[in-house]
């Protein structure tokens, strides 16, 4: 009886007040060589256990199940957050189309007027004077090719009404206020 295993059975009349034990399981034959007797695995070492009914760690069905439901909702989450911001972008799309309405309305009533303004007598008689097709007792003339204007003429933008054109400048200004004013 050094290899075989002994199986020893209680009978169910003996324990009434107990379920029967479930019959216990066959050794492998063998001769089999998918999978090893149990006691060559559990002979490694004294007193070690048999993990060969331990489960493997790893990748199960149930985490495959997990991973794939984890992924499936990221993408809803995302196209429906993609979709969002479409939605918010296409508002913006549509607040700038009605600015720019709004303003080809404005810019489509002043050619109207301008259009108006076109067509009245008057205007039309002056641009025809600047062809020089006046009336008859008009005399046409225009403007020799005069010289521009110096940079301090009366008027220019360069002297104000009222201004100082000896202001000093900004060193001097410096100086005077380091130094005092100068004599």
């Amino acid at each position: 009886m050094t290899g075989a295993a002994t199986r020893s059975y209680i009978s169910p009349h003996l324990m009434p007040d107990r379920p029967p034990a479930p019959a216990p399981l066959d050794d492998p034959e063998p001769d089999d060589p998918e999978t090893p007797p149990t006691h060559e695995l559990a002979a490694d070492g004294p007193g070690l256990p048999d993990l060969s009914g331990l489960p493997i760690a790893g990748i199960t069905r149930r985490r495959v199940g997990f991973l794939i439901a984890a992924l499936l909702s990221a993408w809803v989450v995302i196209a429906f957050a993609r979709q969002v911001g479409d939605a918010s972008s296409a508002g913006v799309k549509v607040q700038a189309m009605e600015a720019q309405n709004a303003e080809l309305v404005n810019r489509v009533a002043a050619l109207e007027r301008e259009h108006e303004l076109i067509q009245r007598q008057e205007y039309i008689e002056q641009q025809a004077r600047g062809y020089g097709l006046g009336t008859t007792g008009e005399i046409p003339f225009t403007l020799a090719a005069v010289p521009s204007l110096p940079p301090d003429a009366p008027g220019s933008a360069a002297v104000r009404l009222g201004g100082r054109s000896d202001r000093p400048g900004p060193l001097e200004a410096w100086l005077s206020l380091l130094f005092g004013p100068s004599p």
